[in-house]
């Protein structure tokens, strides 16, 4: 099912809802990549809210597609990577005011893709976020660190993600994971009312004044991230140890054995 598009005056929202807890899989990057294409075609000039359904807005990546996939050679992984680098890359770099209305938690990927927004607000109560790749045995990409460190600072990005933490709503606005929180029946309308808060007139010196903010973030990714990532990230996922801490996260979490 491809993600629901919705004009909310000049807003246009898209609602994630590849699966019931958006667990991020090629399905996944599928659908984030046709909503912006129609995006690109049908609104290209309106601000984007970008939510998800019931109390999850996105579980990260979906570990029964992944950890088989890690537990294969290298070159898959690597060109599965290419794939997931492009959605955030994509939703980062995107030239119009993004805000993530984070509708319930937002783990791992998932909390990368609510990061690489412009703004973000979330609901007050009920919700986790959190960042655990390093402790079940996944390297953190060097280009979606240098993205956290752009959106959060490195401070935040470096507790986040060295030590896979779990936050409160909270604990997240105060560390500025999150700029808002925000009842969850008010979520949706605050989420427009901020990204249709630049003039329709001025959203192209939004989208120069936005590229120019991340000049320095694209460079690093450039310099440093694309050939740590393309020559290391692989090998890293794949290593017997990381296979390792794969399956015991994986039988921890579901209660039985890994079968790959």
């Amino acid at each position: 099912m491809s993600w629901t598009i919705e004009r909310r005056g000049r807003v246009a929202v898209v609602t994630m809802n590849t699966n019931p807890v958006n667990a991020q899989n090629r399905a996944f990057f599928a659908d984030l990549h046709d909503a912006f294409d129609r995006l690109e075609r049908d609104h290209p000039q309106s601000p984007v809210v970008l939510t998800g359904t019931g109390t999850r807005f996105s579980a990260g990546l979906d570990l029964g597609e992944h950890f088989p996939l890690f537990a294969g050679d290298t070159e898959a992984v690597a060109s599965w990577f290419q794939d997931y680098r492009a959605t955030n890359m994509r939703l980062f770099t995107y030239p119009r005011p993004t805000v993530a209305a984070v509708n319930g938690h937002a783990f791992a990927g998932g909390l990368i893709t609510a990061a690489v927004c412009d703004r973000r607000v979330a609901v007050p109560d009920g919700a986790r976020f959190g960042i655990n790749e390093v402790p079940i045995g996944i390297p953190m990409p060097a280009v979606y660190l240098r993205m956290l460190a752009y959106a959060w600072g490195e401070p935040v990005a470096s507790r986040t993600c060295l030590q896979g933490e779990i936050f409160t709503s909270d604990e997240a606005y105060s560390m500025g994971i999150v700029h808002e929180l925000v009842p969850a029946e008010e979520l949706l309308d605050r989420a427009v009312a901020i990204a249709e808060s630049t003039p329709e007139d001025c959203i192209e010196n939004y989208a120069y004044t936005k590229r120019a903010l991340q000049a320095a973030a694209l460079r690093d990714i450039a310099d440093l991230s694309d050939p740590l990532d393309r020559n290391e990230l692989a090998a890293g996922m794949t290593s017997e140890p990381s296979r390792r801490a794969h399956r015991r996260y994986w039988e921890q979490l579901k209660g039985r054995p890994a079968e790959w």
